[in-house]
């Protein structure tokens, strides 16, 4: 089995989405992005925006020769969208490039979907010309999707999220989009599916509204999952702050590292962009009306490329 995780948190972007190959099988979950749209009042910074667009092709030409799409839920920074603003991915683009293949979508169903949510699977459908049927519960060879779990913490109104899990002979990944660690009865489905790696979300410590108890069950579940399997990646909204890498090498620390991040596991520089927003702008002014400009194909980001390098190079 090989693994590649393509954009979240800790390699630059929001978002979970990986490419998965498996026997004649290229399987890519999550094929979506997206930067945080204001964060302490500002704007995506133009390095953000460079990283985001290689990120965007990155995904693209993984579903350019894959086999299998997976959807985990339809929040903006998992799939791509009709009416996408300028850091997602556009679903029109993505629809020309899928129209090329025979391609397998595997989605999340209509549980827990508010009203703006099945309007956006229906824009996605038209879109892509396809039905994109209800995964949930199904197995199809050595693919097998769980029925819906919690969006972070049940009851909290953020929905349901499916979970993908792929076996190889003695391989078991599992994808975990968007648990946060926050439900038990979640990790303990995800135990039971007896996986060797998990890919998943950690708690959104960033969010002042999150809380001691939360906390507490997001830590307790870091490590009832570190002891289950080999390797637990936690990334995606853990990453989105410095307190988030701390807990997350503090508990590194006490299970003989095995939760590492998505950069981690891909031998890469953690480049936690979203955290590091303030520290870019002061590092790098952004001129007036830059954003407006993107917008309009004005401006490219081809200024911020050689930064990017530098910083992922860590010179």
């Amino acid at each position: 089995m090989r693994i590649e995780i393509l954009g979240t948190e800790s390699l630059g972007v929001r978002g979970l989405s990986c490419i998965v190959e498996v026997n004649d099988h290229k399987i890519v979950i999550d094929p979506g992005l997206a930067l945080g749209y204001t964060r302490h009042g500002l704007l995506p910074h133009p390095a953000q925006v460079a990283v985001g667009e290689r990120v965007r092709q990155k995904i693209l030409n993984a579903v350019g020769d894959a086999t299998d799409v997976v959807f985990s839920h339809l929040h903006g920074d998992h799939v791509p969208l009709v009416d996408a603003n300028p850091y997602q991915m556009p679903a029109q683009k993505f629809a020309t490039i899928c129209r090329t293949r025979e391609l397998r979508f595997w989605v999340k169903g209509n549980q827990g979907l508010s009203k703006h949510m099945r309007h956006r699977l229906e824009s996605l459908r038209t879109a892509l010309d396809n039905d994109l049927p209800n995964a949930e519960g199904r197995i199809d060879g050595d693919m097998r999707f769980s029925l819906p779990v919690p969006h972070g913490q049940r009851g909290e109104h953020m929905g349901m999220v499916m979970m993908t899990r792929i076996e190889e002979g003695e391989v078991v990944f599992v994808h975990a989009s968007d648990i946060q660690l926050l439900e038990d009865a979640t990790v303990s489905c995800i135990l039971e599916w007896q996986p060797t790696i998990v890919l998943a979300s950690g708690p959104p410590l960033y969010l002042p509204y999150l809380s001691k108890q939360q906390r507490k069950a997001a830590q307790r579940n870091a490590l009832r999952l570190a002891n289950g399997v080999d390797t637990l990646i936690l990334d995606h909204h853990l990453l989105r702050s410095e307190g988030g890498r701390r807990w997350l090498d503090t508990l590194a620390a006490t299970t003989g590292n095995n939760i590492i991040c998505a950069a981690d596991f891909m031998g890469r520089r953690r480049t936690m962009l979203e955290a590091w927003r303030q520290r870019l702008y002061t590092e790098m002014p952004v001129p007036e009306g830059w954003h407006e400009a993107y917008a309009r194909g004005e401006v490219d980001t081809k200024h911020y490329q050689l930064y990017i390098s530098m910083m992922e190079e860590g010179t």
